[in-house]
């Protein structure tokens, strides 16, 4: 079983209201809701203060927190946009309703009520400015604490406000993208780390820069898509390819449009181009994989291609 929270606040009584943030919400319920293939995955509470007479309470948001974190769940995941602060005794979540800054919701207390929770893995994601302190038990210093089956991935430094473009964002736009299938491995599936290494490739050294912390023996999956190669022809990479550094030879006979095709040898090689178009292959001598077959020449696997391979060998896919 997966419970995620989820919290976007753009109505607040005693600060400037935000934009984006309710929009931001509703489109990570929706992402984490279900799997790419239509089943089932999140059971979501979304919250979302739009006005005053839909506000998120401190009071009910905490309820909330606790409600998240009591059960053992295989996944508890915590999203939050909104306003954020930060002082030196640590961070906090601002909720519609409390009238100073340091009257939000501390996040220390946030990891405290994670820390206790029964529930196997932890994911914390928050859109909000100063979002980098969670997990700093000294905000001053930076010392972190992290317990074993918690993440947290937030939008900007302890230091740094996060940005929104175009009414949403521009975290959770390049989150929705990676759990969409941006940051998908070969087989389908989304990792935190993954998640992370999307944002983070897709924003530059001068922009808010998001955080990862992590305390964790195995990512796990947050989402599942369709695979860019099924899983059976992935699965036989093995067996094209028996051993490392191994040369596959090709010869017209592979390519349909070749004087003497072979259909069992077309076959083989439709998986072969499959392999080429995701990188795990490339042709050796030749520019593509039709010259490598015409001009019998051979292809071998990429890096990647033979970790995925020692992947299947052992079974892991």
């Amino acid at each position: 079983m997966r419970k995620a929270l989820v919290v976007g606040i753009d109505y607040y009584q005693n600060f400037a209201p935000l934009r984006g943030c309710v929009n931001d919400a509703h489109a990570v319920s929706s992402i984490l809701e279900r799997h790419g293939d239509g089943t089932p995955n999140f059971g979501v509470k979304l919250m979302t203060g739009t006005g005053l007479g839909s506000s998120v309470q401190k009071a009910a948001f905490k309820t909330a927190l606790q409600e998240l974190f009591r059960d053992d769940v295989e996944i508890a995941l915590l999203y939050f946009a909104g306003h954020g602060h930060v002082q030196d005794t640590g961070g906090y979540l601002i909720t519609s309703d409390v009238t100073a800054p340091d009257e939000g919701v501390q996040l220390n207390e946030i990891l405290t009520l994670a820390h206790g929770s029964p529930a196997k893995n932890k994911v914390i994601v928050l859109d909000s400015c100063h979002s980098g302190a969670a997990g700093n038990l000294d905000v001053a210093r930076s010392f972190a604490q992290i317990s074993e089956g918690m993440t947290i991935l937030t939008a900007a430094a302890a230091n740094q406000y996060a940005d929104e473009e175009d009414g949403s964002g521009v975290f959770t736009t390049l989150f929705v993208d990676a759990l969409a299938g941006a940051a998908a491995n070969l087989v389908g599936a989304i990792t935190p780390g993954g998640i992370y290494a999307h944002i983070d490739q897709s924003l530059g050294p001068w922009e808010q820069r998001p955080l990862f912390k992590t305390n964790v023996k195995s990512f796990v999956e947050l989402r599942r898509v369709h695979p860019p190669i099924p899983l059976a022809d992935l699965q036989r990479i093995k067996d094209i390819f028996p051993m490392a550094g191994f040369e596959f030879m090709l010869d017209p006979s592979f390519e349909p449009e070749s004087p003497s095709p072979d259909p069992e040898k077309i076959a083989q090689f439709a998986v072969l181009q499959k392999y080429n178009r995701v990188n795990l292959v490339i042709p050796v001598g030749a520019t593509h994989m039709y010259y490598a077959a015409m001009e019998s020449k051979s292809c071998k696997l990429t890096v990647l291609g033979e970790h995925y391979r020692r992947l299947a060998d052992k079974k892991r896919i």
